[in-house]
């Protein structure tokens, strides 16, 4: 594939604090890549040096192997989908879609055809004349996305263009996304910090934090083979837990030996186990390669979250098994379940469920910073 973009040692600071540290980042023809990360991993900040709207400190990011630290925004061939859309209220749904036409004088006709085939394959056809602040927020969303890909940009940014939806209609959009993505063949960079978003829309997938990139690689790599704690705890729930690695093959934690599926790590190396929820299998202590009691039970619809203590350690299961607080369990786990990381500066700092809810998690989402 070719590459459209490329960032290459790229710095980026505000008020004295490094909000992206030395980034490279190569981005390609008909690619959906996503930027994944918490608030304030500089994700937001990467895509607005794309586009144009930040110059970096250092490093250099070129668009067709042409250096663009200094193009302005306009002179780019890159469009941008904002979290608000930007529409214009004044404006029905046609002259919206229309005005980057308009803009470059583009013949009638041709403007006519044009919006029409946009706003047909965005789901829009028949609501030419509406007024935008008549329309749900999916189809504002839509009339944005029509607008950005009217001029046939060869990189489209959105970012966060999903958060003020609500899930189901960010479900049907995400797949509708996808859908355009393909159908245009453009460059989709996609900014988001939901995981689940990122893990079924992408073809590439960025993880990073603290204004660096902890991984690149494809939504099942970056599931099945995080490279770090931070990875394997953003992507999904992880069990991480201190281990050594004795031999190839083998690694010991939680005061017993497993056989796992890695290999060319030193003899007796410490390293950080994940084990992920729904590898495990619950079974009768007496036959379990670990034993522990239950402390929590949590009905999620499809299947039980269930939080086990063993040794003083939180485990999180998924399961479709029912069981009860205060039983004791067995835990089954096969060796491909099991993955193995080299430490890092992430090391002991997730993978432990003894504070765990639901309602955590969606505090910390709602006290995040939006600024990145």
């Amino acid at each position: 594939m070719k590459k459209i973009i490329e960032l290459k040692g790229v710095t980026k600071s505000f008020d004295g604090e490094t909000v992206l540290d030395n980034i490279s980042l190569d981005i390609y023809d008909n690619e959906f890549i996503t930027l994944l990360g918490p608030s304030g991993c500089g994700k937001t900040t990467t895509l607005r040096l794309i586009g144009g709207f930040e110059t970096p400190d250092a490093g250099d990011i070129l668009f067709m192997g042409q250096r663009i630290n200094d193009v302005p925004p306009h002179k780019r061939n890159v469009n941008t989908v904002f979290q608000r859309y930007a529409l214009f209220p004044h404006l029905n749904v046609f002259e919206n879609v229309a005005f980057p036409l308009r803009e470059q004088k583009v013949a009638e006709d041709e403007i006519q055809e044009r919006v029409e085939n946009m706003l047909s394959m965005v789901a829009l056809k028949g609501f030419e004349r509406r007024n935008v602040t008549r329309l749900s927020g999916g189809q504002q969303q839509r009339v944005a996305i029509a607008r950005a890909l009217i001029s046939h940009p060869q990189v489209l940014l959105l970012d966060e263009p999903l958060a003020a939806l609500d899930l189901k209609l960010r479900k049907d959009m995400q797949q509708e996304l996808k859908n355009i993505q393909k159908a245009t063949g453009i460059t989709f960079v996609f900014v988001t910090h939901d995981q689940e978003e990122a893990l079924s829309m992408s073809d590439t997938i960025v993880v990073m934090s603290e204004g660096k990139i902890q991984q690149i690689g494809t939504s099942v790599d970056v599931y099945n083979e995080p490279k770090n704690a931070f990875v394997a705890d953003f992507i999904g729930e992880s069990n991480i837990l201190d281990g050594m690695m004795l031999d190839d093959l083998s690694v010991s934690f939680s005061g017993q030996t497993f056989v796992c599926v890695d290999k060319g790590f030193g003899k007796n190396e410490p390293v950080d186990v994940v084990v992920r929820p729904e590898d495990v299998d619950i079974v009768p202590p007496e036959k379990g390669m670990l034993t522990g009691v239950v402390t929590s039970v949590t009905f999620m619809g499809v299947h039980y979250e269930v939080i086990v203590d063993i040794g003083g350690f939180k485990w999180m299961i998924q399961t479709t098994d029912f069981v009860d607080v205060d039983e004791r369990i067995g835990l089954y786990i096969e060796p491909d379940a099991i993955h193995i990381m080299k430490k890092s500066e992430y090391s002991g700092l997730y993978g432990d469920y003894s504070s765990f809810s639901n309602e955590l998690d969606e505090l910390s989402d709602v006290e995040s910073e939006p600024d990145e």
